[in-house]
């Protein structure tokens, strides 16, 4: 028996900011980053607040938020009684939302809180979703916080705030749901409405990402994304993901490199990996997940006459993608030295198998086959 609940409220399109001017008497908490807060975007978001609400911001918030940065969070903000948290911005800021909500919640001071996200990122899902990433600095290892009770009540969808989202973050976001949405239907969790949003997350990838990377006043293809992302993130949070996410993780903490383009560079090697493919050789025999690869080849028409030969396609098209947005082909590309990578293989690989993520992969890893798939993703 499986539960599936969905218990995020979506507001949806180019209005959908009023949302906001319906909280009255509120004392609201916004957790945000310091571009955020210094733009004209929170001052845009804020103009909708009604008058009678109280606002309060916390804007330290920084990339791959480490735990004294959530900490800091709760101590700034100790002395106001928010009745609303408000997070307002990418993965970062949303997850550092979320831990500050359940570190709260374990102290009672956020009983009762309703917790609202707005994303102005389209890759993370993290708006929809019951998983926060939080980094231990000092280990350089990311941590997921997975639990019902950091679940977003509502979730406003503007796609009009990432109209001026850089070509490389649009990238990288981009790619990041696309790596949600097929790990979620290759996961041993997966079923028939996980693969439904998977499904459209997917096709919408495939058609706007790199209309949207080459032109971020593309509304159609900004939009498009900006819902792709939900749905990956809907699709994951039923189903979990996979070893890409689990490597990506232990690997982008420690070499510090954006966590979609780790996904995306690892993306082919854990297809082809998942898929019972050694070497680039897909005359061999598969496994069941190739099968499922081959299934998104076919609805992405693309040539899938079998297993074998719509994995290629599928990889093939993954490559040709990331090509044309300008994801690296390898860590050594993005910057990683050999030495470092030598150094730091065999630490990344047993945190990768402690991720939460990996537990759900339809491969079972070893050690070896986590180093081997960085290896191969290295050159």
């Amino acid at each position: 028996m499986q539960e599936i609940r969905f218990g995020t409220t979506l507001y949806v399109g180019e209005d959908s900011l009023k949302r906001l001017s319906e909280f009255k008497n509120e004392k609201i908490l916004i957790v945000t980053d310091s571009f955020i807060a210094s733009s004209e975007l929170l001052s845009h978001i804020k103009s909708y607040i009604d008058s009678s609400t109280e606002t309060m911001v916390f804007s330290e918030v920084i990339p791959d938020p480490p735990i004294d940065n959530i900490v800091a969070g709760l101590e700034s903000s100790k002395d106001f009684p928010a009745t609303i948290l408000l997070a307002i911005g990418g993965g970062s800021a949303i997850d550092a939302a979320k831990a500050m909500l359940y570190f709260g919640k374990l102290t009672d001071r956020f009983r009762g809180i309703r917790f609202v996200t707005i994303p102005t990122t389209s890759g993370t899902g993290s708006e929809v979703t019951n998983f926060s990433i939080i980094t231990d600095a000092e280990k350089g290892t990311k941590y997921p916080l997975v639990t019902d009770q950091i679940l977003p009540d509502e979730a406003i969808l503007d796609s009009g705030l990432i109209a001026g989202l850089p070509p490389k973050q649009t990238a990288d976001t981009g790619i990041d749901v696309l790596t949600h949405a097929i790990e979620a239907y290759v996961s041993t969790k997966a079923n028939d409405i996980s693969d439904a949003l998977s499904e459209k997350a997917i096709c919408y990838v495939f058609t706007y990402l790199e209309r949207a990377y080459k032109d971020g006043n593309d509304k159609a293809a900004r939009e498009k994304m900006h819902i792709a992302s939900t749905m990956a993130g809907m699709a994951f949070n039923i189903a979990s993901l996979g070893i890409n996410h689990g490597i990506a993780h232990a690997a982008g903490a420690r070499w510090h490199i954006p966590h979609g383009r780790i996904n995306g560079i690892l993306l082919p090697n854990i297809i082809r990996y998942n898929a019972g493919i050694i070497e680039g050789n897909y005359s061999k025999n598969t496994t069941p997940a190739a099968s499922r690869y081959s299934k998104i080849a076919k609805f992405l028409g693309l040539n899938a006459g079998n297993p074998q030969m719509g994995v290629r396609s599928l990889v093939n098209a993954i490559l040709a993608l990331e090509k044309a947005i300008s994801i690296p082909k390898s860590l050594s590309e993005w910057g990683v030295s050999k030495d470092q990578f030598e150094s730091d293989k065999n630490v990344i690989a047993e945190a990768a198998l402690a991720d939460r993520c990996s537990a759900t992969n339809p491969i079972v890893p070893s050690k070896e086959d986590i180093i081997s798939i960085l290896g191969k993703s290295f050159i």
